[in-house]
């Protein structure tokens, strides 16, 4: 949806766009892949923007990574501080291998100017006078210089320079109309200092962003950002998380699954390499849905995850396993147990396996690392173990649900097999999932531990499966050498969810040693 100007927005930049507004003006990178995506190509030419928020979010980063875009294109770039230092910013820089000798510095009022007692104001009121001084030499940096991208850092010191809203507002409008006249596309920084949101300030610009930081109770800080306003441009709303690394910052925007497609390929099954497991599942499970291993710990569901990558592995797929839970040497460990050839699959390029600190990561950049798994490495299996880990990395469930549906329907829509591994809490009996996401799930695998004559066996059952046919007894299963063995239905057992079932067969059920059925 295309965000339209109010009335008041309009009455306050008609004498600024005018003309202007007759031309679709050219869109600038603003020197970030992600916020181009976000802003649908980038932002109008010849514009202010807002960029807010308070100290850390990284405002000063994107600000230059945005003169840097333009540095390289050959314009003329120009960042006013009111805040730091050129050697701060120069130091910033070098931490991110940037070099700004394509961009102008102007330190306005350097600190030891400030000091001078002969700058002292004594007739006059002292904020008047370093409020004229100040856009003065502005106006005269941009006029020599004559950039086509400019940064201010930041509005802050404006504000406490003007002192009253109604002089603040009447200077940023003056610096409005000056940039306007040159021609050049201003980016200016607030830190959000005064006790409210500058509802008036975000009349006059042009568009706004806003970076956000927030400290949880265990782990690194989220950071995410908001258009809350840009002309004219049909912009992605909604909050998109992002982190700063080295060269900058990286901003994932929102997944809308909508968006993406991609034709079937191969077979419509993807086996699990178990011919008995398949054929409990009709033939299966399809490409473009996803399953749900549900069960206590230890009851075998990572193992059977990793069989469906290791089997699309043997098939010359490419398969990725997202643990959240377990390190590599464990799964490393756990499939030379069962007899799995991992290390040939990982060797040949064909298997992933990328550990997962949720603590770490948001939820927008999984979401991220996913995509570009699917569709840079061509993954056509996807495991995601565990959505516990999962659970940890988003609190609040209403969201997980949210970001889970539109991740999932992500996935099925670009043909890819999504296995989800959830452990419930308990060991036997009735058990209790941590959130119920078996309504998002086209299948649904139940293990459970049951106890038969001082030993403890498991069970599968196929509980659900929303494309075609599947078995609806419960079978015994083991993990072996051999890797997964399923067993004949337990028809003569009662009650084998419970972990206590009653047996009236005439015989002893279940597989042989050696595995077999």
């Amino acid at each position: 949806m295309i965000n339209q100007p109010s009335d008041e927005q309009s009455a306050a930049g008609s004498a600024i766009d005018g003309a202007a507004a007759l031309d679709d003006p050219p869109r600038l990178s603003t020197g970030n892949a992600g916020l181009d995506h976000i802003l649908g190509g980038g932002l109008d030419a010849n514009r202010l923007y807002l960029l807010e928020g308070t100290p850390g979010t990284g405002k000063t980063t994107l600000a230059l990574q945005f003169l840097l875009e333009g540095a390289r294109g050959g314009e003329t770039t120009l960042y006013v501080s009111l805040s730091e230092t050129e050697r701060e910013l120069r130091l910033v820089a070098r931490r991110h291998g940037w070099s700004l000798d394509g961009v102008s510095l102007f330190e306005l009022v350097p600190a030891e100017a400030a000091l001078d007692p002969e700058r002292e104001q004594s007739v006059f009121p002292p904020s008047e006078m370093e409020l004229g001084e100040t856009t003065r030499m502005i106006f005269e940096r941009v006029a020599a210089l004559n950039p086509t991208r400019i940064a201010f850092d930041s509005l802050s010191e404006l504000r406490l320079l003007a002192q009253s809203p109604l002089r603040y507002r009447r200077q940023i409008l003056a610096l409005k109309h000056f940039f306007a006249d040159r021609h050049c596309t201003v980016l200016v920084l607030d830190d959000l200092s005064s006790e409210a949101d500058d509802v008036q300030l975000h009349s006059i610009v042009h568009g706004v962003i806003r970076l956000e930081q927030t400290a949880i109770d265990y782990g690194a800080e989220r950071r995410r950002l908001r258009v809350v306003k840009m002309r004219g441009i049909d912009f992605r709303g909604g909050f998109h998380d992002f982190s700063i690394r080295t060269g900058g910052l990286e901003i994932y925007p929102r997944l809308v699954a909508a968006e993406h497609h991609r034709a079937a390929e191969g077979s419509i099954f993807a086996g699990s390499g178990n011919p008995a497991l398949d054929d409990m599942l009709g033939g299966g499970l399809e490409r473009g849905t996803n399953a749900l291993l549900l069960g206590a710990a230890g009851a075998g569901k990572s193992s059977l995850a990793l069989t469906y990558a290791i089997a699309a592995a043997d098939r010359g797929e490419r398969a990725v396993i997202f643990a959240f839970d377990e390190g590599r040497g464990t799964i490393e460990a756990r499939a030379r147990t069962l007899g799995l050839a991992l290390d040939g699959a990982v060797e040949a390029g064909l298997l992933r396996i990328q550990q997962i600190d949720p603590a770490e990561l948001s939820p927008g950049e999984f979401a991220s690392i996913v995509r570009r798994a699917v569709e840079v490495d061509r993954a056509r299996v996807v495991v995601i173990d565990s959505l516990n880990g999962y659970l940890s990395a988003m609190p609040d469930e209403r969201f997980l649900l949210l970001q889970m549906h539109e991740l999932l329907t992500y996935l099925g829509q670009m043909g890819a097999l999504t296995i989800l591994v959830l452990a419930q809490h308990g060991m036997v009996g009735p058990l209790q999932s941590p959130i119920d996401l078996s309504y998002l799930s086209d299948a649904v695998l139940l293990l459970r531990y049951f106890e038969f004559e001082g030993e403890v066996r498991r069970a599968l059952s196929i509980v659900k499966k929303r494309s075609g046919h599947h078995e609806h007894s419960i079978r015994e299963f083991r993990l072996s050498e051999g890797g997964i063995a399923v067993g004949p239905p337990l028809r003569d057992f009662r009650g084998v969810f419970s972990g206590t079932p009653s047996y009236t067969g005439p015989a002893l059920p279940g597989l042989d040693g050696d595995g077999s059925e």
